[in-house]
């Protein structure tokens, strides 16, 4: 758990000044050799996902032993990833303090149990198997990160504006971070999370506007596009097969056992060395599930130190990610997560 301010700093390093190296050189090929381009963009992606992740253990407060480094730089980080860190850091501490407990987190995908897809009429069922398929991960990552906190700000403003108004003639002395603090939003939890949120959308939208500007919108959105929508993809899909496997432990609230939730419900990824680099050993998921204080720059030792109180855990490959998309249902009867073929078979 001993966080170190050099490795922190150098991993951010590391991190952002390829991430903008790649970026020059993406707009310098987009106008002389654009065939050269999709290796570019293909490392851009990487980078970004490696971006994230770096954010992820910001929100954790592990990557730097200060918590205001840990803020500030995951704030940085969320804005190169286009995504309000603070709110999504919340979120994710949520998920896990309740994971494995289905009734309280259904994951990225909002799972429903089987007795709910069994209501559903056959039509429904085949729309719900594909907006959870694959390749839903592209235009999924792209509203993700792209579209989702511009909608969430926006939506949250047209509710505040009017409560504001209210608040106000009831009572003209009431301060804004009063109204603010009373306010219950769906799209924020508190008034530091609305902060962080419209912080983000000015930043997002003074880089989108000054990189439209120096390099042209056209060129900006040509190489931003793929960028966010692949890195997104990347990421949504790692966190998903972490969690969604065979065998995966999928329990009701009553009975539910955060031990199990984390060995149980979470998967380790085995990746080759150079993708273990850039999403920064996440790969090692079920020790960072049992004590998210640990940075990434240390989780691999932890995870080799840990072995044999980690064998159960169910490990997978790259070639078991396509399998893992058809774990789309949990059976509250068993505890696990199922799929469609199967609960059909059994209707």
């Amino acid at each position: 758990m001993a966080s170190s301010n050099r490795l922190a700093t150098w991993q951010i390093i590391n991190t952002l000044v390829p991430y903008g190296l790649l970026w020059w050189l993406a707009l310098e090929l987009l106008q002389r050799s654009p065939w050269l381009l999709p290796p570019v963009i293909i490392l851009q992606v990487l980078f970004l996902a490696r971006c994230f992740s770096l954010m992820h253990d910001c929100g954790h407060h592990s990557l730097f032993r200060n918590r205001r480094a840990n803020r500030w730089c995951g704030f940085l980080l969320g804005v190169v990833s286009g995504i309000p860190q603070l709110p999504w850091s919340r979120g994710h501490e949520y998920h896990h303090r309740h994971n494995g407990d289905w009734e309280k987190y259904q994951g990225p995908s909002a799972l429903v149990s089987t007795e709910a897809f069994a209501r559903l009429n056959p039509k429904q069922q085949r729309q719900y198997g594909w907006i959870r398929h694959p390749l839903m991960l592209f235009p999924g990552g792209f509203f993700y990160l792209v579209i989702k906190p511009r909608l969430a700000l926006l939506l949250g403003l047209a509710a505040l504006l009017p409560y504001t108004i209210r608040s106000l003639q009831e009572m003209p002395d009431r301060s804004f971070q009063e109204i603010l603090a009373s306010h219950h939003s769906r799209h924020w939890y508190s008034p530091e999370e609305f902060q962080d949120l419209l912080l983000n959308n000015l930043a997002v939208l003074a880089v989108w506007t000054a990189m439209g500007a120096t390099v042209g919108a056209a060129a900006f959105w040509t190489i931003y596009t793929p960028v966010m929508t692949c890195g997104a993809a990347i990421f949504i899909c790692i966190f998903f097969v972490q969690h969604n496997f065979p065998g995966s432990y999928a329990h009701t609230t009553e009975g539910w056992n955060a031990m199990a939730g984390a060995l149980e419900g979470t998967s380790d990824l085995e990746l080759p060395a150079v993708l273990n680099w850039f999403s920064a050993d996440i790969g090692c998921h079920a020790i960072h599930h049992l004590c998210a204080a640990i940075p990434n720059y240390r989780l691999r030792a932890c995870n080799q130190r840990n072995a044999d109180r980690l064998q159960g855990v169910k490990r997978l490959t790259l070639s078991d990610i396509p399998g893992c998309f058809n774990y789309i249902l949990w059976d509250p009867s068993i505890g696990r997560l199922t799929t469609m073929a199967s609960q059909r078979s059994h209707a």
